[in-house]
């Protein structure tokens, strides 16, 4: 299997027009980050987890033209804001898209496109195959994803596993009982939006504390704003397993 990093940062570290950070002024690509999302390649099973505003850019440098289906961790803007451009994969392959989502974040995308569920819809528009996550484990072809529920804040969202390798994104909490779920992973994949704490958010010190706890072979840092520095500089202060992830990055697992 490959995962490819479509984007690992974050709607607060978006290069903005005049900003003197050293984000915005670096001129390493590594810093250059769109909104947080993967994509999942096995065989002929190709799904992402996630699907932010920057979805069509980040597809488009991949030259993915086969999408079998699209795995939701939660309902913001930033992560499901770019479904609408499932419709050329529906032009393309003549069929619904499958999304899996949870309940909340269900009902984020039908209030969000609900213009793709009107009862008289307009040729053209995307079409979607709602699943909805419950704690059964996801099927997608030959592949086999374990949901796995912790918080961000008060919100509930979705981890993933699919074999030895984790994908987490947006969460601060996780309960034991997902602990249980994590033994065992080999890569994983978390979240660390800053240094300082934040209210939603693990920050890179959280983080850190999680990957010692899950113990992986490999860690990868995910969902990073630009205040966490840049890239060459934060790198150095990381354990000898951990990573920062940039865009385009691809490991096999």
């Amino acid at each position: 299997m490959r995962l490819t990093f479509l984007g690992t940062g974050t709607s607060q570290g978006i290069p903005v027009i005049g900003c003197k950070c050293a984000i915005c002024q670096s001129d390493n690509e590594k810093d250059k980050r769109l909104r947080s999302s993967v994509l999942i390649e096995n065989e002929d099973d190709i799904f992402t987890i996630d699907a932010g505003p920057d979805f069509r850019q980040q597809l488009l440098k991949q030259n993915t033209d086969k999408l079998s289906a699209v795995l939701i961790t939660h309902g913001h803007k930033d992560h499901i804001g770019g479904l609408d451009d499932v419709r050329a994969f529906n032009y393309l392959q003549k069929e619904s898209m499958n999304i899996w989502a949870d309940k909340s974040a269900i009902d984020s995308i039908k209030k969000e496109f609900h213009y793709a569920f009107a009862k008289k819809r307009m040729s053209g528009l995307p079409s979607f195959n709602l699943k909805e996550i419950t704690e059964e484990k996801i099927i997608i072809g030959k592949t086999t994803i374990t949901p796995i529920a912790l918080l961000h804040h008060k919100l509930s969202v979705k981890a993933f596993r699919i074999n030895d390798l984790t994908y987490i994104t947006d969460a601060n909490f996780i309960p034991e009982s997902s602990y249980e779920l994590l033994k065992g992973t080999k890569i994983l994949i978390i979240n660390a939006l800053r240094k300082e704490k934040h209210i939603s958010h693990f920050n890179l010190e959280e983080a850190l504390k999680v990957i010692k706890k899950i113990n992986p072979n490999k860690a990868y840092i995910t969902h990073i704003s630009h205040l966490m520095g840049t890239h060459n500089e934060t790198s150095r202060d990381l354990p000898n397993n951990v990573s920062f992830a940039y865009d385009g990055l691809r490991i096999e697992f």
